[in-house]
């Protein structure tokens, strides 16, 4: 179990205007959706909606999408220290999809404010807020985007291993944004730093160079677990898709499964499972209720469309029993055997 006197979270990370195509419509015949989506950010807003105190840090462009991913997030409940950039953009991601279904996400965020991130934008503001903090959290994508990103969320930490905050890493690979040979060096240097980990069982299987499991997953998932903690984390959670979840700390292992629903979109269900996890760690419940939380809250994500949206339907119903003629619609919570995004 883990306590804080300030239960509250504080994330660090790009957040981009998202652009959802109609399905099979050329972008010149059809009005895309505009809404917002950075893995981060949908971790601040899962936890806010638990009611603990959520900081997302980044940098924005000066320009209306900085606008609205700002005004978005304060909307949601979330404290936003976010540099505006004169002269870079903000970053934009593109959702594709295929018969109704979410198939592809495309990122155009080479050489937006985010990816020019510095350690410098880790300011006295943002350090006191860190600080202050029960925990915080970071992804992979961070480093993915460049040096200068990868230098800032490493002063991010060293503010908050200094302060004595927990440090949670959530692996979020993208290989659309580098390949796992360059991934993997980055990602290890966050994980041995960081008291929380999160990974799916492929990212852990990517992290520790080895095959991805396809048989008996839970027994699976406890061997990559055992095994990164001996990277460093105190807490290792694994994220099973379909399956539900596994957490092993101080020894000892728990699980979860995933809550039946019918799925529309699984993009931003894993974030949505860390933001209420670390929502209710920070309360200092154990880590059973935490798994649970997190299985609601990425199941409520996977039963709307976005990639946050559903987590306003917490503490809501789970929808409808799951349709026995679609098999495919069955049962997840956390979706990174099936992400788009990769």
């Amino acid at each position: 179990m883990v306590s804080s006197s300030n239960p509250s979270v504080v994330t660090f990370g790009e957040t981009m205007v998202r652009l959802s195509l109609p399905g099979h419509a050329h972008p010149a015949l059809g009005a895309p959706a505009l809404g917002i989506g950075g893995a981060e950010s949908n971790v601040a807003i899962a936890a806010a909606r638990l009611g603990v105190d959520s900081t997302w840090l980044s940098v924005l462009g000066d320009d209306d999408f900085g606008d609205l991913v700002e005004r978005e997030i304060r909307g949601q409940g979330v404290r936003v220290l976010a540099r505006r950039d004169p002269v870079a953009p903000t970053g934009l991601l593109v959702k594709e999809f295929r018969g109704g279904w979410p198939s592809r996400v495309r990122y155009y965020r080479a050489g937006s404010a985010a990816a020019g991130m510095t350690a410098a934008d880790v300011d006295d503001t943002a350090a006191a807020a860190i600080a202050a903090a029960g925990v915080l959290h970071l992804t992979g994508i961070t480093p993915a985007l460049g040096p200068g990103p990868t230098a800032a969320a490493h002063r991010a930490i060293e503010i908050a291993r200094a302060a004595g905050v927990l440090v949670s890493v959530d692996v979020n690979y993208r290989s659309s944004l580098w390949s796992a040979d360059r991934a993997r060096p980055a990602l290890l240097a966050l994980i041995r730093r960081a008291d929380v980990l999160f990974a799916g069982s492929d990212e852990a299987a990517l992290i520790l160079d080895r095959p991805e499991p396809v048989d008996d997953i839970f027994r699976a998932a406890a061997d990559l677990a055992a095994e990164l903690t001996r990277l460093g984390p105190g807490q290792v959670v694994l994220k099973l898709g379909r399956h539900g979840a596994l957490a092993r700390r101080d020894g000892a292992i728990d699980e979860v499964p995933a809550y039946p629903v019918t799925v529309v979109d699984t993009v931003g269900a894993g974030d949505a499972f860390v933001g209420a996890y670390l929502a209710t760690l920070v309360r200092g419940q154990d880590v059973k209720a935490c798994l649970d939380a997190g299985a609601r809250m990425g199941a409520l994500v996977c039963a709307a469309p976005g990639d946050w949206e559903g987590v306003l339907d917490w503490p809501g119903s789970f929808g409808p029993p799951p349709d026995p003629d679609r098999p495919d619609l069955g049962r997840a919570a956390h979706p990174h055997a099936d992400d788009v995004r990769r």
